[in-house]
């Protein structure tokens, strides 16, 4: 990009600087008992995903495991493939007993649309009756299910047809979500259309280290517009299909997405890298939370956007926003890079095994700041990648406090989910990042779930709710 690009970018309307870091928050006074902040029917829960933990899968991403660069490195650390990943599958039950081992009283978890529908037009009514089953199986514990309709992966037919850079897959998600609304909706009231469709953009189509392993900025951020017309599509279907279940009991559907949020801060003082983290920042965070005030998809990237749509059926599509947060990056402009900067952790910094920043004042910004947007909050996703499992329970706990601080000072937030219930197939990193609440002993043949020491703290916090852990029955296959 030339200087002249960059410099209407640091005057583009849309660009803002990023809001100065808070002060230390050290000396507060301490908080009232968690049941006197967080709402009733605050949902504590663990989240996965269809092709992190199920096994079995056969999607895009299968294929993408198999493969490699030009210069032989593999796609996946180590070579791994997610195979029989947690057996989940397989194993559901056990981990419903892990649930209610933690206490929790909700479950985020993902359908997987290329095992309900693996060739086009082509329905497993079978994979849809035991996904029914799961649902009830899990209302019957006093856990609630929030689902994700798609978690990053796509059936292979809709990928071998461009996938989203094809504009029939709105058209085509939007069947699969009507198919799965109609068998499902009786049993859940969470609906969750998509997952982080920032960090698809990112890593799929600017990157290329995921699939479809591209580096296209200006096709990513056309996939980017696409999956918030997918979202609009979806959360109508969602709607439209809001069902009775047998008790006669009404649904209220709510519908919402899985944000990525990241804090991003200048390097330095630079002028330049101010505008570079504030752009990064409207591009990746604050997008995704604007469309649904506005009804409007508007981006402004010269050479690559220059983008201002109305989306039928997109305003007000979020009856919640949901909120995956990790860490918080240093933004140093690099206009050689896809993305226009470089992101990295600060000297000195606490880091996880992936070496993210940790950094739990950022959820409380996070919360914050969002919370403005005048939605209710469930924090969707939050944790650590920790093989040793040692440092997990301070995270865990200063996060938390985080969450009832922001709700103390009046953020609507309803629930957290910790990522992850269990270790777990975690994308290009394969098997060795360590992210569950339970350790997988992916070499004995049941796929052994073993308490990790934040299993304790998170029971804590669940009996800080008024929810009580259950003792775990071995014998649950």
């Amino acid at each position: 990009m030339s200087l002249l690009h960059a410099a209407k970018i640091a005057l583009g309307s849309l660009v803002k600087a990023p809001h100065p870091p808070a002060p230390p928050r050290s000396g507060l006074a301490p908080l009232p008992p968690t049941r006197q902040v967080l709402p009733s029917g605050f949902l504590l829960g663990a989240a996965t995903a269809s092709h992190q933990v199920e096994g079995g899968n056969d999607n895009d991403w299968s294929e993408w495991e198999k493969g490699s660069y030009p210069d032989g490195k593999p796609h996946i650390k180590h070579r791994d493939v997610s195979g029989a990943a947690c057996d989940s599958w397989n194993r559901f039950s056990s981990d419903v007993a892990l649930l209610r081992e933690l206490g929790a009283n909700a479950y985020r978890l993902s359908v997987e649309w290329s095992r309900l529908e693996p060739e086009e037009g082509s329905w497993n009514e079978a994979a849809a009756d035991r996904y029914l089953e799961w649902m009830r199986m899990l209302r019957a514990q006093g856990i609630q299910p929030m689902v994700t309709l798609s978690h990053f992966t796509l059936p292979r037919w809709v990928a071998a047809q461009g996938g989203w850079a094809n504009e029939k897959t709105v058209e085509w998600i939007a069947a699969y979500t009507r198919r799965v609304a109609r068998k499902l909706g009786s049993e859940v009231d969470l609906w969750c259309t998509l997952n982080e469709p920032n960090v698809l953009m990112a890593f799929g189509y600017m990157k290329g280290e995921w699939p479809p392993g591209l580096k296209d900025g200006k096709l990513g951020l056309q996939v980017l517009a696409r999956q918030i017309r997918a979202h609009a599509r979806m959360a109508r279907e969602l709607r439209e299909h809001d069902t009775v279940d047998a008790d006669g009991d009404g649904h209220a559907t709510r519908v919402g997405i899985a944000h990525h949020v990241r804090i991003f801060q200048p390097a330095t003082r630079s002028p330049m890298d101010r505008v570079m983290a504030g752009f990064t920042d409207r591009l990746f965070n604050q997008l995704l939370v604007d469309v649904n005030r506005t009804g409007r998809i508007q981006m402004s990237v010269p050479g690559m956007a220059d983008m201002d749509e109305a989306v039928p059926d997109l305003k007000g599509s979020y009856d919640y926003l949901g909120l995956n947060y990790y860490s918080r990056d240093m933004v140093r402009a690099d206009f050689s890079s896809p993305t226009l900067s470089r992101q990295y952790v600060a000297e000195g910094r606490p880091v996880n095994d992936l070496g993210w920043d940790i950094y739990p004042e950022g959820l409380y910004q996070a919360l914050k700041r969002y919370g403005r947007a005048g939605l209710p909050i469930y924090i969707t996703e939050n944790g650590m990648a920790d093989g040793k499992g040692e440092r997990r329970p301070g995270f865990l706990r200063e996060h938390f406090e985080a969450l009832v601080r922001a709700a103390h000072e009046g953020v609507d937030v309803r629930g957290y989910f910790h990522w992850s219930l269990m270790d777990n197939f975690e994308w290009a990193e394969g098997y060795e990042p360590r992210f569950g609440l339970f350790r997988v002993d992916y070499g004995s043949p049941d796929r052994r779930r073993v308490p990790t020491p934040a299993v304790a703290t998170f029971q804590e916090l669940a009996r800080g709710l008024g929810l009580s852990p259950q003792a775990r029955t071995d014998d649950a296959a």
